[in-house]
């Protein structure tokens, strides 16, 4: 099951932008100001977390900067540099029917067609050609998250992922 208070990395500072107090922002949703609807954010920064919300962005040709609250000129926005935007998984609408959250398939245990148990699911990562589960288990495996050829069924309940996949692969 998911775990509705589990927070998200959605976005991270990396850098000041012009001299207004602006932050390049780093955006981990889909479309780059999606991050915008999860407010209030959680903001991590040197070992110190804030709320912050009211949050004023815009898109620029370079990506998307933001305007945080008490951030008013460059040295203070080069300052929050590295600083990690967070949000609880509660904020995030439901996953469209065959689209996933990799938060909710982290931690599910992973068994081939014949049964073999593989470990679980560490993370996963995109490697430019398609989204790969780190299994973890008597050995790591990476195996493509690819829906129909890959990856047979996800269940949710049972907290189990069945996969088209070798044992000795």
């Amino acid at each position: 099951m998911n775990n509705p208070e589990r927070r998200i990395l959605v976005a991270r500072v990396v850098g000041a932008f012009g001299v207004r107090g602006e932050v390049k922002l780093q955006s981990f949703t889909d479309p780059l100001k999606q991050v915008l609807k999860y407010q209030p954010w959680i903001l991590v920064h040197q070992g110190k977390e804030t709320e912050v919300g009211e949050i004023r962005a815009r898109e620029t040709n370079k990506g998307l900067t933001v305007f945080f609250p008490g951030i008013e000129d460059r040295d203070a926005a080069e300052a929050m540099t590295g600083a990690e935007v967070w949000v609880p998984r509660s904020r995030l609408p439901a996953p469209k029917a065959g689209e996933y959250y990799w938060i909710d398939l982290e931690g599910m245990q992973v068994h081939n067609l014949e049964g073999v148990d593989f470990g679980k699911v560490s993370h996963l990562f995109n490697n430019g050609a398609n989204d790969v589960m780190f299994v973890q288990g008597d050995r790591v495996r990476l195996l493509p998250f690819v829906m129909d050829d890959y990856i047979k069924s996800i269940d949710f309940d049972a907290q189990k992922i069945i996969v088209d996949w070798d044992a000795d692969f």
